[in-house]
């Protein structure tokens, strides 16, 4: 998940001095073979080394990836590159981006549009729903890498069924409440980006939008009001676990491995992680698609795109390095190893993604109808504000807060209220 990052200017002179300090750790533009430098900036991913490696063998020579890798954080990941980008620091040139943030720095003129032969390898094979994250005005500005979306994860041994909808995941915690079994839901209702995630899926499966297709204005109609009614009953049901105005992605996990947790909405990583924390427990740990309001819902939709600096010395193999590092053979390993959904729909059927992902075919599914983050410059500022309004979802009163929500957010698009 993504979280606001409150970027305070500081003037041109400090900016460029951070920009400085930072390049440090960077390759220079040519390495001692003479071969051009390609500096890689990306999250944390255990396994990436390995397919920068076998890029940097594939490229003969012609460049060499550099791999520097962000802050853990999601909110300083995104302040390291703006902070960088917005210095014109010409020592960035492949970079890691979730996908939230693709309309901002496209918009800003920091990263470079995806054209010719260049584009065609990136859209060849690649699913529409993450293609179409890395579009911004009808132009590609990334080469989606890894895709995501959250399913419905329960324990077959207290819920044979899995119901549609979140009614229905509230009655089965009641039942099993009334049972004395564990029956608590996990969902991720800290105040963070995973509550605008929750919210704004369940908005689209009412059938509604948080803003107009063109991300200009405000669109919170009567799905809105159905979806934060849903939140709030889920909150005050025998489905929410006491902690879940504090639960974030990881805390689900871990509720359901030790058994306090019946159920949890999450991304497919849990299902590696249960594998090698509890194989025991493994055997009962079932998926299904996510849960609606009146049936079958639109999954959150993550992941990351490769987007090439606008101010990359080297721009032509900076394109040729980010294709490779997202090529079949780097989204399988990242699928299989580092447990990232691919983008390109053939690595699906690639060798070890039916052991490593044996709901391959429910998270294909779910990527034909998920639930995209609207598209706009100012994302940022939505989430946190939304992110305020929703916490703690137990407090939510939706008439009410349907009409600050429209009015915050308002202001939000506008860059009121918010630090740039």
């Amino acid at each position: 998940m993504r979280r606001r990052v409150r970027v305070r200017a500081r003037g041109p002179v400090a900016a460029v001095t951070a920009a400085v300090l930072l390049a440090g750790v960077a390759g220079c533009g040519s390495d001692a073979s003479g071969a051009r430098v390609v500096n890689l900036y990306n999250a944390p991913q255990q396994n990436l080394a390995s397919i920068v490696k076998r890029c940097n063998q594939e490229a003969k020579g012609r460049y060499r990836i550099v791999l520097n890798t962000l802050p853990r954080g999601a909110d300083d990941q995104r302040e390291q590159l703006v902070r960088r980008l917005a210095a014109g620091d010409s020592e960035l040139d492949v970079l890691g981006l979730d996908v939230t943030w693709t309309a901002e720095l496209a918009e800003a003129g920091w990263i470079r549009e995806w054209t010719g032969a260049f584009a065609q390898q990136a859209r060849q094979g690649t699913l529409a729903m993450p293609l179409d994250t890395a579009i911004w005005h009808g132009r590609l500005y990334g080469a989606p890498s890894n895709t995501n979306v959250q399913l419905l994860w329960y324990r077959s041994d207290l819920i044979t069924q899995p119901p549609a909808t979140w009614a229905g995941l509230m009655a089965a915690s009641a039942k099993l409440a009334a049972e004395r079994k564990p029956h608590y839901g996990e969902v991720t209702g800290a105040q963070y980006e995973g509550l605008v995630v929750w919210f704004n899926s369940l908005v689209m499966s009412a059938g509604g939008r948080i803003l107009t297709p063109d991300g200009l204005k405000v669109d919170l109609g009567p799905p809105a009001l159905k979806a934060l009614q849903t939140m709030r009953d889920f909150a005050r049901s025998k489905a929410a676990d006491p902690s879940l105005s504090n639960t974030k992605e990881d805390d689900a996990r871990l509720a359901v491995e030790s058994g306090r947790g019946a159920y949890e909405i999450n991304w497919p990583f849990v299902y590696a992680s249960m594998a090698a924390n509890k194989p025991k427990m493994l055997p009962n740990f079932k998926w299904a698609p996510y849960p609606g309001i009146d049936g079958t819902g639109r999954s959150p939709l993550g992941g990351s795109n490769f987007a090439v600096s606008n101010y990359s010395k080297h721009p032509a193999e900076s394109f040729q390095a980010a294709l490779c590092l997202r090529d079949p053979e780097s989204q399988r390993v990242s699928a299989v190893k580092d447990g990232l959904p691919p983008t390109i729909e053939a690595v699906y059927d690639a060798q070890g993604m039916a052991e490593a992902y044996p709901m391959r075919q429910t998270i294909l599914d779910a990527l034909k109808t998920a639930a995209p983050r609207p598209k706009t410059p100012t994302y940022q500022n939505v989430s946190t504000v939304t992110a305020v309004t929703l916490s703690p979802p137990a407090s939510i009163n939706p008439p009410s807060t349907l009409k600050t929500l429209r009015g915050l957010i308002s202001d939000a698009l506008d860059s009121k209220g918010v630090l740039p």
